[in-house]
């Protein structure tokens, strides 16, 4: 068993934020009962302690994914790219929207009082999760399928498919300022937040929820470098050469 169980249900909610779904889900008190060590959580819980330990393993080795990665997407196919862009990152955006609304809401409504700079995260990350939400269906039902038979057509050496946008720079062109609008968005968080960092009141869901921002921060800087850098040059490239 990778996880040590001694730590306690804070250390956990704040060194691997997404840890707190599970607890959720398990009816595992995180937030007031945090101090407790995993083991003495999970017994009062009603859980066996080795399940709990399993699930947390596991999202530590997705966590560790995220952020390390030995692959040359600039070499690999277009749509070895799509599929780890879309399996792994637009699953991620799509996962945690929910989850950090939920704790949003939350969190607001015990802290908005006394920290009105969470009415600007919540009123931004609503704004930002309903333009990622639609950003992800338009690259996944049109953009990416349209490149991925672009490289095949480039492949046998025939002309680009026929589409409903004209070039692929039209769409592209779209998604790229999508993007610096998702930027803005961020930068905006990050700046009311005071770079993510909780006050001295902050109980143990308040912490969790900016580690939860800066998680989904990060996340979304590679998902669009990913995008901007290497998927769309390469494809405006491969459509124009097919």
């Amino acid at each position: 068993m990778a996880i040590d169980t001694t730590k306690t249900i804070r250390e956990f909610a704040l060194e691997l934020p997404a840890s707190i779904q599970v607890f959720e889900k398990l009816g595992i008190d995180y937030c007031c009962g945090g101090q407790k060590p995993l083991g003495e959580a999970c017994s009062a819980a009603g859980v066996k302690l080795e399940n709990v330990a399993a699930a947390l393993d596991a999202l530590k080795g997705q966590q560790q994914s995220r952020t390390e990665s030995g692959t040359d997407w600039t070499k690999e196919s277009l749509e070895n790219l799509i599929d780890h862009i879309t399996g792994k990152h637009h699953v991620y955006v799509k996962q945690q929207i929910p989850a950090i609304q939920s704790l949003l809401r939350k969190v607001t409504a015990k802290h908005g009082a006394n920290h009105p700079e969470l009415a600007t995260v919540d009123d931004t990350f609503a704004a930002l999760a309903k333009e990622l939400t639609t950003h992800l269906m338009k690259e996944e039902q049109i953009l990416f399928p349209y490149i991925a038979r672009a490289e095949e057509a480039s492949l046998q050496h025939e002309p680009p498919p026929p589409s409903c946008f004209g070039s692929v720079e039209n769409p592209i062109r779209m998604m790229l300022s999508e993007h610096d609008s998702a930027g803005g968005a961020l930068r905006e968080m990050r700046k009311a937040t005071s770079g993510y960092t909780a006050p001295e009141d902050a109980c143990t869901s308040f912490r969790a929820l900016y580690a939860l921002l800066q998680e989904f921060e990060a996340d979304l800087h590679q998902h669009i470098h990913l995008e901007n850098n290497i998927l769309f040059p390469r494809a405006l490239q491969t459509a124009g050469s097919a």
